[in-house]
Parts: structure tokens; C-alpha cells; sequence
């Protein structure tokens, strides 16, 4: 069973529609226990990280989503997803995350003409493995929309990086872990590719 994580940030119907291509065995769930039967945790979000916190703190999610990452689940976090991954954020201030990559999510500063939130189709290059990137050429392009984007301390996490007023990391991962800073269910072909690819490697 694939279980999307509902903590209450984000419409999470596309995400499932995209899993659904691939397999029926997901479902969304509120109820941390659900990780008792799950073999694979999707985790998207939109919004403000502080309150995301707030959220997976109140409802119990934190400790079960470490434990699972830990014991080498298969994870796949998506946009607010990705950057809870982190250390931390200086979003409205300094917020603790869920600290399993080591590295601090930060606000855009760009050249004076350059709009924030980033948003929009943007290039990626690949410049480490995943075997859920598997079939995906680098310089394929996804579909963003985001204000901070995180900095691994550990250059070892990054997969794959995009440019927006400078290189940034928008994939990170390492085992059963992948997280990216674009939307693969809105990105067309190639965002679904990823999808497959998680939902069927073992």
C-alpha cells in the first residue's frame, strides 16, 4: 500500500490521480498508524513550513515519518515535502524540520528583474544517481512554483539541480529516498516517469 500523507497542507487529489496510472493501491491517509501497513510514503505540501511543522507535530506524524525514512522506507516527498525534509528554514523567521538532510531551506535572493515565487517550467540537470531517475534525461524540464529552496550541507544528497538566478538543488536522494523541489505529477511525461519509477522499483 502506497499512503499519501494528509497533514493538512495542500490539495493532494493530483498526486493521487498521477499514482493511480500506475497502480490502485494507494490511499490517502490523516492517521499516522497508517504507516504500520504502508510500503511507500508520498509526501507532498504547499504552503508555509512553520505551520507544516505545526501540523506532522499535532497530529503525530514527525517521529513515525523518521522512524520509517530510517529504517530505509520508500519515501517520496514533493515541493513543501521536500524542504520539511531539512534541517531547518528561515521562513518568517528560524523553524526546526525534520532534520534528515543535514542543510537550511532559504528565500530566493535574485538579481534585481527576477520575480519570486520561481514558477513555471525550469530545466534540470542530473548530476547524481537515483534509481527512481531511471529513463529520465537530464536537461528534461519540470514544473515549479516555490519562494525557498534548501541547502544540503552534504553534497552527496543532491540528484539533480536546476538554475534560477544561480544553481540550486531540486532533487535529493540517497537508497529509497527521493524529494524534489518541482511538481512530477504536473509535470507531464517526464514528471510521471518518476512517479512509475518509484511506485514499481523495489
Amino acid at each position: 500500500m502506497i499512503t499519501v500523507v494528509d497533514y493538512g497542507m495542500g490539495n493532494l487529489r493530483s498526486v493521487v490521480k498521477a499514482i493511480e496510472s500506475c497502480t490502485m493501491d494507494v490511499r490517502v491517509s490523516s492517521d499516522p498508524a497508517s504507516i504500520n501497513d504502508s510500503e511507500a510514503l508520498i509526501m507532498p505540501g504547499d504552503g508555509a513550513f512553520g505551520a507544516a511543522m505545526v501540523n506532522l507535530r499535532d497530529r503525530g506524524w514527525i517521529d513515525p515519518i523518521k522512524d520509517f525514512i530510517r529504517n530505509n522506507g520508500k519515501f517520496l516527498g514533493i515541493c513543501l515535502g521536500y524542504q520539511l525534509l531539512f534541517s531547518s528554514s528561515e521562513e518568517f523567521g528560524h523553524c526546526e524540520g525534520l532534520d534528515i538532510i543535514p542543510g537550511k531551506v532559504v528565500r530566493f535572493n535574485l538579481p534585481t528583474g527576477m520575480k519570486v515565487p520561481h514558477m513555471g517550467w525550469n530545466e534540470v540537470d542530473l548530476v547524481g544517481y537515483s534509481k527512481y531517475m531511471k529513463g529520465i534525461p537530464s536537461g528534461s524540464h519540470f514544473y515549479f512554483i516555490h519562494t525557498f529552496y534548501p541547502v544540503p550541507d552534504d553534497r552527496s544528497w543532491v540528484v539533480g539541480e536546476a538554475d534560477y538566478g544561480g544553481k540550486f538543488a531540486c532533487i535529493v536522494g540517497k537508497g529509497n529516498l527521493l524529494a524534489a523541489q518541482f511538481h512530477p505529477e504536473k509535470s507531464h511525461d517526464v514528471g510521471l516517469k518518476i512517479i512509475e519509477n518509484f511506485v514499481r522499483t523495489v
